[in-house]
């Protein structure tokens, strides 16, 4: 817990700094196709320190994110042996990624949109996208679509419920960062073992 009492204060705090934003659109962008954590874990607390600038804010995430996905799928689609073929590994993802190719066969714009508003980790359906080939133009929209729906949902939320958000993550803390966590390993699990 005590490791979890130092992650509170960085987050927490993150809002007042200069640079949260660049940050944020940092995290936003490799996340997309190479980094295990979702921005939200930053949105939330730059969003409680800016509320009034919510929609700014669930807008760079959703620009930076979709720009990564993009970088995703050019990974799949020209870098796979030399740069895809190695993120796919560290993440223990060959069986999901093998399978993806019968899955966009019938339902790419689904199964794209379904990871870009969900905890199903982005950006193997990113780089595996680009390494099927599937339509680039239903690949965009359908991340367009998806990122945004998720990062205006996430934003609007904490500027509508605004202090008392604050106060709710401050108290619950410990156990929503845990809640996380089993979030972010059942979205791993799910395109690791269901798909």
């Amino acid at each position: 817990m005590h490791y979890l009492g130092r992650l509170k204060e960085w987050t927490m705090g993150f809002a007042r700094r200069p640079h949260a934003e660049r940050a944020l659109a940092a995290i936003s962008f490799a996340e997309s196709s190479f980094f295990p954590i979702p921005p939200d874990v930053l949105l939330i607390p730059i969003t409680l320190g800016r509320r009034e600038h919510w929609v700014r804010l669930a807008t760079i995430t959703t620009v930076a994110s979709v720009i990564g996905g993009v970088f995703g799928y050019a990974i799949g689609y020209f870098l796979f042996t030399s740069i895809g073929q190695w993120i796919v590994s560290v993440y223990h993802a060959e069986d999901a990624f093998a399978a993806m190719g019968a899955r966009y066969e019938e339902f790419a714009f689904l199964t794209v949109l379904t990871a870009a508003f969900t905890p199903i980790p982005y950006k193997v359906i990113t780089i595996s996208a680009g390494f099927f080939h599937i339509s680039f133009l239903p690949f965009m929209l359908a991340s367009v679509l998806g990122r945004a729906a998720r990062f205006y949902l996430v934003a609007g939320i904490v500027r509508y419920v605004g202090v008392s958000a604050e106060r709710f993550l401050e108290q619950n803390f410990n156990w929503l960062s845990l809640a996380f966590f089993a979030l972010l390993i059942a979205g791993f699990y799910l395109v690791f073992q269901v798909w």
